[in-house]
């Protein structure tokens, strides 16, 4: 008999509960609320910002999701930092591999009511969309949901990154190069991104050692969404969470404290718990 999975993406999170994601997002003072939600790998983040977004529109206000995934850094991009600092940063994920003039540019523009285009990624591809397909937003936005694995995380402390964490670590980034560098990168530039944000909400899963499993379902979905496409293998997708682990460790440990609401996860990725930081 075979293994029993879980569905990906989560089922529809519960109505009251996007009803209050919206409500407190809109309750700032904000014209342009941005509301974040951060979480590890496959919490189910877009899932909920897709309602959040669905539920606005149908109380006829005008609302757009997008993710800082949609903002990496292109191909070409990475493999000069990969070039110039370290072989590790070739691989879209950790803080320094974005392109966060673009996120702030998206986020602004949507804040001041501008016109502007939702940025892509296709992650099968590992490449940026070009920008003729990227989505035209052309009025005035009542709400922008802006969802990522690591948003509103703090930089480690310089001593926390002595010790590697995991065999990428210990393998690919002995020295601590790599690490030291990403940790810089997220102690530097992010806290600007993060300041553009009106409301956090956490998905909190019950601990890091679910996100592989999550990882893959994720990995899954998106070759059925794309029959013909390479995908990673499982193995190759086991060392590819390595890559995200300091910072989602680091997330879970912080996180709970900064953000608005917490959302607490079983293994199924379905709620338990909604707890306010404050």
């Amino acid at each position: 008999m075979s293994p029993v999975t879980h569905s990906f993406p989560p089922r529809r999170y519960a109505p009251e509960l996007v009803a209050q994601a919206l409500d407190e997002a809109l309750a700032s003072a904000s014209s342009t609320p941005i509301l974040a939600i951060s979480g590890v790998q496959g919490s189910g983040k877009s899932t909920l910002a897709a309602q959040i977004v669905e539920l606005a529109h149908s109380r006829g206000l005008h609302a757009a999701a997008f993710s800082i995934d949609d903002t990496y850094l292109t191909r070409a991009q990475r493999q000069r930092l990969a070039d110039r600092i370290h072989p590790l940063l070739a691989t879209r994920g950790p803080p320094g591999t974005h392109d966060l003039t673009l996120a702030l540019a998206t986020l602004d523009a949507a804040k001041a009511g501008q016109a502007f285009a939702l940025p892509r990624f296709d992650k099968l591809a590992d490449e940026r969309v070009p920008e003729a397909q990227w989505k035209q937003i052309e009025q005035p936005l009542d709400l922008l949901v802006f969802e990522g694995w690591f948003l509103g995380t703090p930089a480690e402390a310089d001593e926390a990154l002595r010790m590697p964490l995991n065999a990428l670590e210990r393998d690919a980034d002995a020295e601590g190069t790599w690490r030291h560098w990403c940790n810089q990168a997220l102690a530097e530039h992010y806290p600007a991104l993060w300041q553009r944000f009106d409301r956090l909400w956490m998905l909190q899963p019950p601990s890091f050692a679910v996100v592989p499993h999550w990882r893959w379902q994720q990995e899954q979905a998106l070759q059925q969404a794309s029959p013909g496409r390479s995908s990673m293998s499982r193995p190759q997708l086991e060392r590819f969470v390595q890559f995200y682990e300091r910072v989602s460790r680091q997330a879970l440990r912080t996180l709970p404290a900064i953000a608005d609401r917490v959302i607490a996860l079983d293994a199924q990725r379905q709620p338990v718990t909604l707890s306010s930081s404050s």
